[in-house]
């Protein structure tokens, strides 16, 4: 992986001037959300990051706290709203991890943040993908996103952690901007984004 010191210093200099540039954007967002859904504003939630230590990330609340007679929240896909699946199909609802990326919890290109309770159902080659930070995008959300199975993104996850370099994190981010226009790979068929992993096999091979 090229020097810790070249990625970190470029994720401060992108996330800080992006957080300027696109401050009206992230405004105007807030607004209607405040509008449409009310408060909160932001979604958070506990994720695994570098090592697998958790932190809070951040995100525009994209769903309703909408729940059935037993009370449980309703399906994710029931409780999308037209201005959430704008959102998450241009990605807007990802800005605010760029705070995250400012305080040191993520980076911007790396595997994405999960759920903690998928920690236990890695295998231990998936399990790699935490050698590095999690990233606001990285190479599975420029080969697929949602639209390809868990054990696909995370050969890819892994296949970035193997070859993180400078130049590939300058293609990735030209790739993830290409992708959002496109708005390609949003989610998984019949998911509001993608089933829950719950986990796979792990095959050892006698030496």
């Amino acid at each position: 992986m090229y020097a810790h010191g070249i990625k970190r210093g470029l994720d401060l200099i992108i996330s800080g001037i992006a957080l300027v540039v696109l401050s009206p954007v992230l405004l105007i967002i807030m607004m209607l959300i405040y509008i449409r859904l009310g408060s909160p504003i932001l979604f958070k939630q506990q994720r695994p990051g570098l090592h697998g230590r958790p932190f809070m990330i951040y995100k525009f609340r994209t769903m309703t706290d909408g729940r059935d007679a037993a009370g449980q929240p309703l399906p994710d896909a029931e409780r999308m709203t037209p201005l959430g699946r704008f959102l998450r199909s241009t990605s807007l609802d990802e800005l605010p991890e760029l705070l995250n990326v400012l305080k040191g919890d993520m980076s911007l290109i790396g595997p994405r943040p999960l759920l903690m309770r998928y920690l236990d159902r890695y295998t231990t080659q998936q399990a790699r993908r935490h050698e590095v930070r999690p990233g606001i995008t990285g190479w599975a959300q420029i080969n697929g996103r949602n639209a390809i199975t868990w054990e696909e993104k995370f050969e890819l996850d892994v296949w970035y952690v193997e070859h993180c370099s400078l130049a590939l994190d300058l293609k990735i981010i030209f790739l993830t901007i290409w992708k959002v226009v496109r708005r390609e790979g949003i989610s998984q068929q019949g998911e509001a984004t993608m089933s829950e992993f719950m986990g796979t096999e792990e095959i050892f091979y006698d030496s």
